[in-house]
């Protein structure tokens, strides 16, 4: 087949040129290359684009995967006077292009590119930044209309064509009950569908919840190269070296950076051992000249919240051991300084105050890290001082707890909006003060159609209310949906929520405001402890590669500690077992690969039930924009299948089963990290 320059390679390249060569070969690891099925119920694009059909009705849908084919039949459509099209196939030489919904009359020609993604503003001003250059938010959405208008300018020179965007508006509100159960995803032929209920008619859809947004302007910002981008060469010409190089297969060199870091083109061991190719590998040899022994090293780019990764890449720094530690000392009035506080280099003390804080500053982390990395120091540093200052504080028993949420982009019920928070799983392990750990509760409501937040906040406050107990929760995920719960629960009716002023008075008790809820309420002694923050401030493994994923601090851990190793070595774990759990049965949590302690632990994550056969998490967690949200992406997406395919009773109750295993663990791994400091303080 011809290799044409598509709409999603383009954007592919926008993100990285290289990238052309690596996709679609099957030679060469990608993470993103995932199950279409999956994809579909990722962000809600397919119903999206289904919805916006509706709005746009009577149009002809250009079904066949045949390039040739679909192109022809969309030459004939075009000769009408008026005709609306979905997916038509436009093509100029080596560029093609399936567009979303094309209508013509006369000689005008409306191209209207369907996005999932959501907007609170009214027009395109507002996708730019105060200096007139394209926010960095909308760069991929923008350019997507940019190339189909340049190829369709060139397939159809006689047309006036214009451009506009069609997003999940965020200032609409549902005005029908159920629209989101409207549209439901299925397989046919290995392509994912979207089947619309019968009888659904553009008046039972209620409100417009989309808005078309022009963006005929930016375009010409992006045409004229007055879109803030850095390119030597002009939009048509970038497209036309795009295409040359991807039909004849020809690599494009592309400057190393921060975006390397979540290069889908990434090898995990198992694939290199299956013989595949990391193309993320390939373009470090080449152009910065690493050996395979250095990728067993931190780069540069795993340095943790730098801003300035792509200046050391630029002054030819690339693994993170050859950085000079002045580089990261913060600019100070009356001199520089580096890391302060006794604690800043070993593990033990204790760090002065940063920023009206105790503990590491960012700058200190980061110093810290780098001094690990250039002595090749495997061992963690652990501030036991300031770590047990906080423990002082804490309330037994200690509840730990998290959340499993979603932003589903069609709304469940009327009053709310595209993309509105919904909390639909929780998981809590407590600890009595003589050390006893139980899985103490769980939640998990994904019945179809059902907006299951209210009752998961009740499910949740039955769960907490019995006590003084400090609360803790990983990163601020938790407090900001109980802060997305109470506006929900301020924007509900009485008589459909009679226990609603109770429901806000206890958020008040356990969680802080966010920034839209400034002075709603002050937080209370009971305010969720962040384990997240106590990490970044008092402690640090060189085994997480600079990241503070839970997911990645847990095997590190578990590596570091023998106690823990061999207290979960044990069955101890399961209903009616030392440790109580709802979910496991004789549950040993310590495995090694080779089946002997001389092997490799094998991550707890890994021991779990796969919530998709379709696709390991890692692909999935490619699937999420948000990289805040990529750790919950499994959840998501399951929570995504079970409320808009069909399935059987079998599959949904496996699924059940794996989120609530899966959502277990989460918890069970903030109580392994707590035993973990309490064991490293006994030490102490």
């Amino acid at each position: 087949m011809p290799r044409y320059l598509t709409k999603s390679r383009f954007i592919l390249a926008l993100e990285c040129e290289t990238k052309l060569f690596y996709t679609g070969k099957a030679e060469y690891a990608d993470h993103k290359k995932d199950d279409p099925f999956l994809s579909a119920l990722a962000e809600g694009g397919f119903q999206v684009g289904e919805l916006a059909k509706l709005y746009y009705p009577g149009g002809h849908e250009i079904e066949t995967l045949n390039h040739q084919l679909a192109l022809k039949h969309t030459d004939e459509l075009l000769q009408r006077d008026s005709v609306i099209l979905y997916e038509a196939a436009i093509r100029h030489e080596n560029l093609f292009l399936r567009a979303d919904i094309l209508i013509k009359k006369g000689t005008s020609l409306e191209l209207i590119e369907v996005k999932s993604k959501s907007f609170r503003g009214s027009s395109s001003q507002e996708m730019l930044n105060k200096d007139g250059t394209i926010n960095r938010d909308w760069t991929p959405y923008l350019y997507d209309v940019a190339f189909q208008k340049h190829v369709l300018s060139l397939a159809l020179p006689q047309m006036r064509i214009r451009s506009s965007l069609l997003l999940a508006d965020k200032n609409a509100r549902a005005t029908v009950d159920g629209l989101n159960q409207r549209f439901f995803i299925y397989k046919q032929n290995g392509r994912s569908r979207v089947r619309v209920r019968e009888g659904t008619t553009r008046e039972m859809l209620g409100e417009p919840i989309l808005i078309r947004v022009p963006v005929d302007d930016v375009a010409e910002k992006i045409y004229q190269g007055r879109d803030g981008s850095s390119r030597d060469l002009s939009f048509s010409k970038w497209v036309d070296l795009l295409a040359d190089c991807y039909g004849q297969d020809r690599k494009i060199p592309t400057e190393l950076g921060s975006k390397c870091k979540g290069c889908e083109f990434r090898c995990t061991a198992e694939e290199q051992a299956a013989g595949l190719k990391s193309g993320f590998k390939e373009c470090w040899r080449k152009q910065a000249g690493l050996r395979e022994a250095d990728f067993a090293e931190p780069l540069v780019i795993d340095l943790w919240k730098s801003a300035r990764r792509n200046e050391f890449l630029q002054a030819g720094i690339t693994l993170l051991r050859d950085l000079d530690p002045e580089l990261l000392r913060p600019k100070r009035r009356g001199g520089g300084a580096g890391l302060s506080g006794s604690g800043a280099t070993g593990a033990g003390g204790a760090s002065g105050k940063t920023n009206g804080k105790p503990g590491l500053s960012r700058s200190e982390r980061q110093g810290l890290q780098l001094e690990k990395a250039r002595s090749g120091d495997p061992d963690p540093y652990f501030d036991a001082e300031g770590l047990k200052a906080q423990m002082e504080r804490w309330v037994y028993p200690l509840h730990f707890i998290d959340f499993e949420t979603t932003q589903v982009a069609i709304p469940f019920n009327r009053g709310m909006a595209p993309y509105e928070g919904i909390a639909f799983q929780f998981s809590h392990h407590r600890v009595e003060e003589d050390g006893r750990i139980v899985h103490a509760g769980q939640y998990l409501h994904a019945e179809p159609g059902e907006f299951p937040s209210f009752e998961f906040l009740r499910a949740l406050k039955k769960e907490l209310e019995g006590d003084e107990g400090t609360i803790f929760r990983y990163a601020a995920h938790e407090n900001t949906y109980l802060n997305i719960i109470y506006n929900q629960l301020q924007q509900a009716d009485d008589r459909e929520v009679p226990d609603r002023r109770d429901l806000c008075q206890w958020i008040a008790t356990v969680a802080h405001p966010t920034r839209r809820n400034t002075g709603a309420w002050i937080p209370g002694s009971r305010d969720m402890v962040d384990q997240l923050e106590l990490v970044e401030r008092y402690f640090y493994h060189p085994a997480t590669g600079g990241s503070n994923s839970l997911k990645k601090v847990l095997p590190a851990v578990l590596g570091s500690s023998k106690y823990l190793r061999e207290r979960y070595a044990r069955p101890i774990y399961g209903q009616g077992l030392e440790i109580a759990s709802l979910n496991f049965e004789d549950w040993t949590w310590i495995r090694y690969e080779e089946g002997n302690q001389a092997g490799r632990l094998i991550d707890p994550y890994r021991l779990l039930p796969p919530v998709f056969e379709e696709a390991g998490e890692e692909n999935l967690e490619h699937l999420i924009s948000d990289p805040k949200l990529a750790d919950g992406a499994a959840a998501m997406i399951a929570y995504a299948r079970m409320q808009f395919s069909e399935m059987g009773e079998a599959e949904r109750w496996a699924i059940r089963k794996a989120l609530l295993k899966y959502c277990e663990l989460d918890t069970l791994a903030m109580v392994m990290l707590w035993e973990y400091w309490v064991r490293e303080l006994m030490v102490d």
